[in-house]
């Protein structure tokens, strides 16, 4: 990623050292840290003016608006602090949703103040150069600075001045304090442009007769500028968001990404859930968290990371050691999944990374077994057959079971097998490869015909006519065909694999000659490179200077940079130099947000069109693709990238791209053209800017964008549909709809994908792409559903005119690749722990159905072995069955019975019905269970006194789950808690938890006679006791149990045998449709609808 987060202290230490200003900055360097390991007294000698002024304390932990939040002690001593900071330190806090421990702060001086002396600042990073706002009252009350404050842009490569700043954002100011305010704002934007910053407030920033303070700031730098910035930056440290904790296994693999050419990422969400993920690919490794999300997964997902950019076998294995160590801690009830995705490889060697998790599978193998770990693969790309192989032959060699597929099964796919959504098919289907890698068997030496007819007539003339112009907002012009069969490209970078990828495709597509005439190299003399052309041999040029490539290929308007980050600026404006160059694809990941800006700018004034950076580049099958966009040849014949189709994309993510053309090939006639603009923040070219070259072609009968998290360039596609300016079908889903389910801030493997307001998650855009007229799936697993649904339409239509499929031409492949290649076999079966039928007679967790009866165990001790793995003592059994007969029903008038009810009058059947029911089990209804016994569990634990416990869930606006009833109260008791308590009472070894759950109860009820521990409340406090006293658990089983979901299945299981008694009552009852009375509802209109 590029903008993190960095601490106050960190930033004020940045702005105390190189900002550049006349205006007098106070209190410089004068702020103390303190920590749980913090030595007050040394704290004091090193810090004096601590012991001789007042003071202001707060945390440090990247959370806004600490001020409301009551997180700032204010004119305080040194005692004071101490005093302030013993509830707070090392204690657990509620930040919005982010749970997390307050255990770093900062200690300032008290700056006394008028109000009228506060002020509000903030500059901040767009595509078109960089925002200073100011508003002349700042403050905690500063409310929607948005609306509120001047704003003044400074655009890519302009200056800012202290008159500028004077007459366009000090129009409010005191007219006193605008000299000092302009050369404050002036030297903040030149340190904000130094030191790379991408945002930066102050607030309040205040200015007195003395000068000016910085009381509180919030900034992030754009980490990738780390090779410039160094020095200045020193050793800086990156904190989690709140909520979070930092785990040194993060820090080694951001060491291990650091050092790599690669891409390593790992961000741990929750270390104890059972769903773990190692995921190839940025874009896929989001859609794999959110699929896992969308099936709900989310709080059982452990980790959020992925892998890309061909990591070697050794990074891979270190990789992947890191996830299975972190998953082998803590064992799990229902064992753990891991599930390893991606897309269709580009140019990673699927099987020399796979090699590298089986080394690390085979080293884990006995942690992985005694966890019960189930592994699920799926990937596709060059040698990912001899992958699937291995991965496939380990499974069986270690008893570990692994589910291996490929390109034949859809994406996230595994997601559903893994979670128990979807059944795992016992023999994977063989994925159907079209490709024919043998030499043409004519004798010939010429490239071979394509015999396909073209789906539209009027694409040979596309394809043949020169590159059409279209207007951008600047005067110059941009090239609105890309592409064509006589395109010329230069390479920079001596990317071997990559033109060879390239010469091949040109090969297989027929064209008359290669696409690529020359490679730039600086780092060695003129010389040429030996590539093939089909069977043949053949030279290309490589040159140390640009500007000899450049004069002697007059032909060439395409550049394809595999620049390194450091050194793609200098090359890419050294090449918009060349007017003949036309387009440019930058390759490379991580350029710094401001170089990328520039390059931009540069690009829109000589008319260049840029794709990446952080990209695989583009495709036009038939006529041209860039570098390694495709995979190999294997997957290019296989998605039919050799000839045209109907339907053109564009994709942020390169691995989802290949994946795109995987699924585009599967439901329609194929891919007309594909574009991936890169993960970066700041892509060379936007999704309109395709979407409308889209629209202009007439070949394209319908689009598809894929678009992410971050941003809102999806939104200016939904006003194009709106307005008529795009009138083909618009396929689209943007992925990254996990984030709004995460509590604390997750940053994906794109740089740009962070979402950093409502408008820019996916979940909005996705909304208002179908609200404008897009086809938008309901996730990404129904993409190529929704793909091929518009797809048929259009050919019922007659708008799209299948043509002919003919064999593609055969193509030789390097013997290397061919000898790696490997065959899928049958996985292991799938794990399970507690039911095996395969013997003469079934068992539940080990215990033979026969003794089962024998030993009448009864309901409670079946329930025991299948949801516990115990044979429980009979008082538990026994507790249990009163637990679901208690629980059975509660009448008609209760959610889930009304929606069972409603369900089975419609005439749907009972498992429809149940489920409706069944649906409303939450919080507000039944499912309280948890959510009591760990409330009540976790005060008990801690030693607070019932009163604090009550008086802190006040403090806090929480609800005391499990405590109040709608009709009984302490004068009408509930006799279903008077029969389960007197049981718990004359049997249980103990109810500490019951007995202070009741403490609580005298409490609540004296405020109010209807806050009694309902019976939900009293099923969670008494099963705590049980699991903890019954001898069968150890203590962190028996809270693991409450973790996991196991007490709301109590309440699930026994309100099941209430909604099938409904739905049987109204089948049998026979009764009608049901329809809701209108004199029940309360229309209301706006007023003017109405009138």
């Amino acid at each position: 990623m590029s903008a993190k987060a960095i601490s106050e202290q960190t930033g004020k230490e940045y702005l105390y050292k190189y900002i550049c200003t006349s205006a007098p900055v106070q209190n410089r360097f004068r702020y103390a840290n303190v920590t749980t390991e913090t030595d007050f007294q040394r704290l004091a000698q090193e810090h004096p003016w601590l012991l001789t002024e007042r003071l202001v304390v707060k945390p440090d932990q990247l959370i806004k608006r600490r001020g409301k939040l009551g997180l700032v002690g204010v004119n305080l001593d040194l005692n004071g602090v101490k005093e302030w900071l013993k509830p707070r330190l090392m204690k657990e806090t509620m930040v919005g949703k982010a749970k997390g421990i307050l255990k770093n702060f900062l200690i300032e001086p008290f700056v006394p103040h008028k109000q009228t002396e506060e002020f509000y600042v903030c500059i901040y990073a767009a595509r078109e150069g960089d925002y200073v706002l100011f508003h002349h009252e700042g403050g905690v009350d500063v409310g929607d600075v948005d609306a509120k404050a001047q704003k003044l842009l400074i655009g890519v490569d302009e200056k800012i001045s202290e008159d500028r700043v004077k007459r366009e954002l000090l129009t409010k100011a005191p007219n006193d304090k605008k000299a000092i305010l302009a050369s404050f704002i002036v030297g903040l934007f030149n340190l904000y442009e130094d030191l790379f910053f991408t945002y930066l407030e102050i607030n309040p920033l205040v200015v007195t007769k003395d000068g000016v303070y910085v009381l509180d700031m919030a900034a992030k730098i754009d980490a990738t500028a780390d090779y410039i910035c160094k020095s200045k930056w020193g050793d800086v440290e990156f904190p989690p968001p709140f909520g979070r904790e930092a785990y040194p296994e993060e820090a080694y693999i951001a060491d291990l990404d650091a050092k790599s050419g690669a891409s390593l990422k790992l961000t741990l969400l929750n270390p104890r859930g059972r769903i773990w993920t190692m995921v190839a690919g940025g874009g896929a490794s989001v859609v794999y968290s959110d699929t896992i999300c969308d099936l709900g997964g989310v709080d059982e997902l452990a980790n959020y990371g992925e892998y890309s950019g061909a990591p070697s076998e050794q990074q891979t294995y270190d990789y992947a050691k890191t996830i299975l160590s972190l998953m082998t801690r803590e064992k799990h009830p229902d064992g753990k999944v891991l599930i390893i995705g991606g897309s269709i490889a580009n140019f990673t060697n699927v099987a020399a990374t796979f090699k590298g998790i089986v080394r690390a599978i085979r080293d884990y193998q006995g942690p992985l077994k005694e966890h019960e770990v189930t592994i699920f693969v799926r990937r596709g790309g060059p040698n990912y057959q001899e992958g699937l192989r291995v991965m496939g032959e380990v499974g069986k060699t270690t008893g570990i079971p692994i589910h291996v597929f490929g390109t034949e099964t859809h994406m996230t796919a595994i997601v559903g097998m893994a979670l128990g959504h979807r059944p795992i098919p016992n023999q994977p289907p063989v994925a159907a490869h079209t490709a024919n890698f043998l030499l043409n068997s004519s004798s010939s030496t010429s490239t071979p015909t394509s015999r396909r007819k073209d789906s539209s007539e009027n694409k040979a003339k596309v394809e043949g006519s020169p590159a059409k112009k279209v207007k951008t907002g600047a005067s110059v012009t941009k090239a609105s065909t890309l592409f064509t069969k006589h395109t010329k490209a230069l390479v920079w970078g001596m990317q071997t694999r990559a033109v060879q990828g390239m010469l091949d495709f040109d090969y297989v597509c027929s064209r008359e000659e290669p696409s690529v005439s020359a490679l730039i190299y600086p780092f060695t003399g003129d010389h040429k490179q030996k590539f093939y052309w089909g069977h043949k041999e053949i030279l290309i040029p490589v040159y140390k200077n640009m500007s000899d490539a450049m004069r002697k290929h007059p032909d060439v308007d395409v550049l394809i940079s595999f620049a390194s980050l450091r050194s793609a600026f200098e090359s890419t404006m050294e090449t918009m130099q060349y007017p003949q160059i036309r387009t440019i694809a930058i390759i490379a990941e991580g350029i710094p947000e401001a170089h990328t800006r520039k390059i931009i700018k540069a690009a829109d004034e000589k008319g260049v069109t840029l794709i990446g950076p952080a990209t695989v580049g583009g495709i036009k099958p038939g006529c041209f693709k860039i570098g390694n966009t495709g995979g190999m040849l294997d997957n290019i014949l296989a998605s039919k990238l050799y000839r045209p189709g109907s339907v053109a994309y564009v994709s942020r993510s390169g691995g989802m791209s290949n994946e795109l053309n995987n699924i585009i090939s599967r439901t329609t006639d194929g891919v007309f053209e594909g574009v991936a603009i890169g993960g970066d923040r700041y892509p060379g070219s936007v999704f309109t800017d395709h979407v409308l070259r889209y629209q202009d072609t007439p070949g394209v009968k319908m689009i598809v964008v894929l678009g992410e998290i971050g941003g809102t360039e999806e939104y200016k596609i939904g006003q194009a549909i709106k307005q008529g300016r795009i009138t083909k079908p618009v396929v689209s889903w943007c992925i990254g709809t996990c984030a709004t389910m995460f509590s604390s801030e997750v940053q994906f493997g794109h740089a740009g994908a962070c979402a950093n307001q409502a408008s820019e998650t996916a979940v909005a855009k996705n909304k208002a792409l179908k609200e404008a007229g897009a086809y938008v799936p309901k996730s990404f697993d129904e993409l190529g559903e929704i793909i091929k649904s518009v797809y048929d339409d259009l050919v019922s239509k007659g708008v799209i005119q299948p043509a002919e499929e003919v064999p593609p031409p055969t193509v030789p492949m390097d013997y290397s690749w061919a000898r790696e290649l490997g065959l899928i076999r049958k996985p292991a079966s799938f794990m399970t722990s507690i039911c095996d039928e395969r013997g003469q007679e079934l068992l539940y967790a080990g215990m033979p159905i026969t003794e089962v009866f024998k030993s009448e165990i009864g309901l409670g001790g079946t329930l025991g072995l299948l949801w516990f793995q115990r044979r429980l003592p009979k008082y538990a059994c026994q507790f249990i069955e009163m637990c679901l007969m208690v629980t059975a029903d509660h009448g008609p008038a209760v959610s889930g019975a009304h929606n069972t009810i409603v369900c089975a009058r419609a005439g749907k059947d009972l498992i429809s019905s149940l489920t409706s029911g069944l649906l409303t089990i939450g919080d507000r209804f039944g499912g309280a269970l948890d959510a009591a016994a760990k409330q009540f569990s976790h005060a008990f634990d801690s030693g607070m006194l019932p009163m604090e416990f009550v008086n802190k869930m006040k403090k806090d606006g929480k609800l005391i789950m499990g405590i109040g009833h709608r009709v009984k109260s302490i004068n009408n008791p509930d006799m279903r808690v008077q029969i389960l308590k007197d049981f718990v009472k004359q049997n249980f070894p103990s109810s500490q938890l019951l007995d202070y759950a009741l403490e609580v109860e005298k409490i609540t009820t004296s405020k109010k006679p209807n806050l009694i521990l309902n019976v939900d409340g009293f099923i969670g406090v008494a099963f705590v006791d049980l699991l903890r006293t019954c001898g069968g658990f150890t203590r962190d089983e028996a809270d693991e149990f409450v973790e996991i979901g196991a007490l709301n299945g109590i309440f699930v299981l026994g309100r099941s045998m209430g909604f099938i008694g409904h739905y049987l009552d109204q089948k049998r009852l026979k009764q009608g449709l049901y329809r809701h009375p209108w004199d029940d509802i309360s229309y209301v209109l706006p007023e003017h609808m109405s009138m």
